[in-house]
């Protein structure tokens, strides 16, 4: 706002111009007044609100939280902020996932968009639309691949008892796994309650790790789906799956107003398994910039052994 009162100052002091010159500077300022009043309207993080940014930190990431620890040694590598627990946005699609695996529910069975599957907390859209009707295989590619919402949240509302017997496995298979500060609500990330802390989210990606179909799924670079007479193409959400300068065995990105943009990857670096976690980063791109930052510098300074 000072920066507006300051360019409303200027234009007062200045010499008048022709009316049709005036009538552009008139437009130009309210252009810049919606810009102003739309940033000013942006929520903040709960990150941000809890002063988190303010953290510093040696690789200067622009994530609140970051976590990075060895898969194999549980050496920490870098930690920072790794105990705060904030919103965790569509990671949360991951524990959605590693239960869906483990129910062994049919995988071909079809399952039908209903208008319960669409969004009344953040009112986002989804190309899928009610009455698509696809596997619960799909359903499951494009959750943990594409993050849609109307997937995830299909495949909770389907499961033997319904959605809140899903919620309720959620959550004890978070106590099972030792994750002391995660609760969920529901199984899409769109309610800011479901949140959790990094050192948890690590222990997910683990354990997720371990599931072949989690791995697979989660890092194919694009998928397609018949649904009626059309072809609908979707691709990951996480850039890094197609940059050959990366390793990815599992990963999920996340995003909602309350949680910043997040990213929980397992990556092999410098020959170390890696598990890496980022949330309530600053923007889109600033949570790929932590990662290749993390990659660089554990290549320099935490390459592991050659070996035999």
């Amino acid at each position: 706002m000072t920066v507006f009162f300051a360019a409303s100052a200027t234009s007062a002091t200045a010499t008048p111009k022709p009316s049709v010159e005036k009538s552009k500077s008139t437009v130009v300022k309210a252009h810049f007044r919606r810009k102003v009043e739309k940033t000013v309207a942006s929520k903040p993080s709960f990150g941000q609100m809890a002063g988190l940014h303010a953290t510093s930190d040696h690789l200067d990431l622009k994530s609140s939280v970051a976590y990075v620890i060895d898969q194999e040694t549980q050496e920490v590598l870098l930690s920072k902020n790794d105990q705060a627990v904030l919103p965790i946005a569509s990671i949360t699609k991951l524990m959605t996932g590693v239960l869906i695996s483990e129910s062994k529910l049919p995988l071909e069975e079809s399952i039908t968009i209903t208008q319960d599957d669409v969004d009344t907390e953040k009112g986002s859209s989804s190309r899928l639309r009610v009455g698509t009707t696809l596997t619960r295989g799909e359903l499951l590619h494009l959750a943990l691949m594409a993050s849609e919402n109307r997937a995830a949240h299909a495949l909770g509302r389907t499961y033997p008892g319904g959605l809140s017997v899903f919620v309720g496995l959620m959550n004890a298979k978070a106590a099972q796994l030792g994750m002391r500060d995660t609760r969920y609500v529901e199984p899409t990330g769109l309610s800011s309650h479901n949140q959790s802390s990094a050192k948890d989210l690590a222990t997910l990606v683990g354990s997720a790790y371990n599931d072949p179909m989690l791995r697979e799924l989660s890092t194919s670079a694009s998928y397609q789906v018949e649904v009626g007479n059309h072809t609908l193409q979707y691709r990951t959400t996480n850039r890094l799956v197609k940059n050959p300068n990366w390793e990815i065995g599992l990963q999920k990105t996340g995003y909602i107003s309350e949680a910043g943009q997040c990213l929980v990857m397992q990556a092999k670096v410098a020959g170390r398994k890696l598990i890496m976690v980022f949330l309530d980063s600053a923007g889109k791109l600033s949570r790929i910039a932590d990662a290749e930052r993390v990659r660089k510098w554990v290549e320099v300074h935490h390459a592991g052994r050659p070996q035999m």
